[in-house]
């Protein structure tokens, strides 16, 4: 009986301490559930920031194809005229240009910088390239058209970016060459016989100076010659060192490539770009465009 006492006892003490455990933890399942909800929540606000990540990422993306398409071919052959061009944004959008496009009898092309990177400098991408095409072909002058653009940009009143631009015009059957350059860096010219020129004449940055003046300079494409356009992205493009790849090493190169077609010419500067910079980051974007007319 005594034994039968004990172990009833016994039973009673865990029965009360089973019970005492379970209100222990029945206390604590508000918390816990509480939390739960919590990272429920936190996994769906995490969810939602990689859906619109992803949505802002292929916009962007569809947006710098819609740049790549405005400024027109990427090659384009005019016997004896071959132009080669490629823009190279370091964030998605691009503030350098390019402009190829043909107007009657000649081929009209631009490269240009907009001051700033990103998506600032790519909303006025659209509107620069647009005025370039509807000016020049509406005023058939390099020169005219600067201006008129600067006119057009000084008269919005807004805050603008500097913007750098270097057009010219080709006439396919002389090969002569009508262009303005607005504040770029000068376009370099290479002749058959290994001579360089700085084509610089044209007058100040665009959207800064309401009475700018701008002239038309002068000069001809002949069998053998190449011409070179770039942005200063090339130029001051930086290896691990710190050094900037310049005009010199940009000139050197262009010399050692002068007898390819205006593609090969303008992957192998890409190529010369790439080499010096090896692993450090491209700070700026980078643009090329490549004029060429074969030998006769």
């Amino acid at each position: 009986m005594e034994s039968a006492l004990q172990i009833g006892g016994r039973c009673q003490d865990r029965t009360w301490a089973h019970r005492a455990e379970v209100s222990r933890h029945a206390g604590a399942f508000p918390a816990f559930a509480d939390t739960a909800r919590r990272n429920r929540a936190l996994e769906d606000q995490l969810a939602a920031l990689h859906r619109e990540h992803d949505d802002l990422r292929r916009t962007m993306y569809e947006a710098a194809q819609v740049q790549r398409k405005l400024c027109g071919p990427r090659l384009l052959r005019r016997e004896p005229f071959e132009i080669a061009s490629e823009i190279f944004p370091v964030r998605h959008l691009s503030g350098d240009f390019i402009s190829v496009l043909e107007l009657g009898t000649d081929l009209v092309f631009a490269i240009g910088d907009i001051a700033g990177k990103g998506l600032s400098a790519g909303m006025w991408f659209t509107h620069v390239v647009g005025m370039v095409q509807l000016q020049i072909a509406a005023l058939g002058s390099p020169a005219a058209a600067l201006a008129a653009i600067n006119h057009d940009l000084l008269q919005t009143g807004l805050e603008l970016p500097l913007t750098s631009l270097f057009l010219g015009q080709i006439a396919l059957n002389t090969g002569g060459i009508t262009y303005c350059n607005a504040g770029h860096p000068p376009a370099l010219l290479f002749r058959n016989d290994g001579h360089a020129e700085n084509l610089q004449t044209g007058g100040p940055l665009l959207g800064v100076l309401a009475e700018a003046s701008f002239v038309n300079g002068q000069t001809t494409l002949r069998p053998g010659d190449t011409l070179l356009g770039y942005s200063d992205g090339i130029t001051e493009c930086r290896n691990e060192k710190g050094a900037e790849f310049g005009a010199e090493r940009l000139a050197a190169a262009a010399q050692g490539s002068r007898r390819s077609s205006a593609s090969g010419t303008l992957f192998s500067l890409l190529g010369a770009v790439e080499d010096f910079a090896g692993s450090q980051p491209r700070e700026d974007d980078m643009a090329l465009i490549v004029v060429c007319r074969a030998d006769a």
